[in-house]
């Protein structure tokens, strides 16, 4: 999908009654890159909300790494480094090796021990020695680290609470891991 795609809008209720229209106004001209869903086919149409949904997962990509940016740069860091915060948070406390958080965030190893000092020096994690490998170091989360992910993920969860009810958690959280494991398979596919 590409920024000139149309983007299809749900029919709407005009903006003044149709009381108030004079029979002799003409329809108002609409853009040639919005299209409006019939009724009649878009229950047809299993594809009908398709390219809204694209559009509105392009702008939820945009306004992530907005949010993501910002929060990093209060707080002195970069997104890179809040992404990591985050997935030490997911760690549950257990930490994790450097190797497995340079696969994760697709870094090379000398890109993973910058990364690594950066956020040391600033106190928000520390290196642990790894009891299942004498040569290995388990990174973990310091409470200055845990305070990162709980602020920033802070603004994600009000953000969430704005829009999704409580009822809907489940199915908003099932669509996003399925979303996820296709786009997964569609990466491991392209890399074989």
């Amino acid at each position: 999908m590409t920024d000139t795609d149309p983007v299809v809008l749900p029919p709407h209720a005009p903006a003044v009654p149709a009381a108030r229209v004079a029979p002799t106004t003409p329809p108002a001209p609409m853009s040639p890159v919005v299209t409006a869903i019939d009724p009649v086919t878009a229950d047809t149409d299993p594809d009908a909300d398709l390219p809204r949904l694209l559009t509105a997962f392009r702008v939820l990509q945009m306004q992530h790494a907005r949010v993501l940016h910002h929060e990093s740069s209060i707080r002195g860091l970069n997104a890179t480094d809040t992404r990591f915060v985050f997935f030490l948070s997911a760690a549950d406390g257990h930490g994790v090796t450097p190797k497995q958080a340079g696969e994760y965030l697709e870094l090379t190893t000398g890109a993973m021990t910058s990364l690594i000092d950066r956020l040391e020096k600033h106190g928000h994690l520390e290196r642990r020695p790894n009891p299942e490998d004498r040569r290995s170091v388990l990174l973990h989360l310091t409470p200055s680290g845990t305070a990162v992910a709980r602020e920033v993920g802070a603004v994600y969860s009000d953000a969430f609470r704005q829009v999704v009810a409580p009822s809907d958690c489940a199915v908003v959280a099932a669509a996003f891991e399925g979303l996820g494991a296709a786009l997964e398979r569609h990466h491991r596919s392209a890399a074989v």
